[in-house]
Order: structure tokens, then sequence, then C-alpha cells
């Protein structure tokens, strides 16, 4: 595997599970393959009929394309693959983005997915579970279930933009909250910029 991958578990194979819901930003689960294949880490993807829709309307990229870009791509109603089973081992999964419906099926632990069914499994392993959650304005509800979520050891990371590394384009504002999700599993992505303090700033 590439020097760049930082495994924080040691002995856990570097191997993520990718989950593209059909939420609007499916841009960030492609660019979520294509910063994993850079850095060497073994992609597991699993896509919901809905983000091959918003992939047709947001993207010129084709289902064969993106399922291109992943080491494996798992059928949605598979529930015999392997990233069902907790004893395959993985980094954990991130979902992105991650619609309402994804993340209020999730916290329910009803499955009817592969993609639900993983994130269930990796939840019950205590593996990190990401969810770029796309949805605003946030009601009641949906912030009831992100608080079962955390309560359950998942970690919501809605792709915002960080405005302090002076983006210059949509895709450098993606891969801003590409990398600092990745950041979340122990994987360092070339494309971030960091925070380093403040310039010029005056004493006190």
């Amino acid at each position: 595997m590439n020097g760049a991958v930082r495994n924080l578990s040691g002995s856990t194979p570097a191997r993520l599970i990718v989950g593209i819901s059909g939420a609007s930003g499916v841009t960030y689960g492609v660019r979520v393959l294509d910063a994993l294949r850079e850095l060497g880490v073994e992609s597991h993807l699993v896509v919901t009929r809905a983000a091959l829709l918003t992939l047709s309307q947001e993207t010129d990229i084709s289902a064969d394309d993106l399922m291109g870009r992943a080491d494996v791509s798992h059928r949605l109603n598979d529930v015999g693959a392997s990233i069902a089973s907790g004893s395959f081992r993985t980094m954990g999964m991130i979902i992105a983005p991650c619609s309402v419906r994804t993340m209020s099926e999730i916290a329910t632990g009803v499955t009817s997915t592969l993609l639900t069914r993983a994130a269930d499994v990796v939840l019950k392993e205590r593996r990190p579970l990401v969810l770029m959650v796309r949805e605003t304005p946030l009601h009641l509800g949906h912030l009831r279930t992100m608080t079962a979520l955390a309560e359950m050891g998942a970690i919501i990371a809605p792709p915002l933009p960080a405005f302090y590394a002076k983006p210059a384009s949509i895709a450098e504002m993606v891969d801003q909250s590409v990398g600092r999700a990745l950041d979340l599993f122990g994987l360092d992505w070339s494309p971030v910029r960091r925070w380093d303090g403040l310039k010029g700033a005056a004493g006190e």
C-alpha cells in the first residue's frame, strides 16, 4: 500500500466501505473514491438507485465509470456481500453524500439494503461510520435522528466549506470536505489545506 496511508489501528487492512446515497452532492462520493485510489486504500462501493439518478443529473460520469473507480463494487440488494458481515475487517465506512432517508434507516437499525446493512455492521463492530449528511434546513426530526446516531457512535460530518483554505473553485471546496472526512479514518490526503495559525495578527 502507498506510504501516504496512516492506518490508526495498525492491524486493520487499509480497506474502506464507501456508500453513495441519493442526496445532492454525488461528487463527494466520486472524490472519496479518487482519494482512496491515490492513497492506496482498497475501496468497497455500494450505491443506491437514487444516487445513480443524481449522478446522471449532476455530473457527466456514467454509472460504469463510477463503479470503475472502486476496487470492488457491490450490488445494492446483495445482502450476502462481504461488507454485510462484521468478520470482514475494514477501517469503517463513509457515506458521501448521505441522504436523510439513509440516515434515518441506519438510526432505526431496520436496514433494507446492503448500504444500510453495511453501516449497521460498522456501528456494531465499533468502527468509524462517517455520514456526510446533505440537507438544510434541518427540522427537529432530523436533529433528533442525528443525535441518536451520534449516541450510537456515528460521526455526523456535513460537507461544509472551509473558507480559511481560500478555495478558488467548487472542486477545491469539495476536496477540502472530502479530505477532512478522510482525516477521521487517519487518512492524510494531500489536497487538504491545513490551518497553521493566523498570519500577520497583531499580538496582544
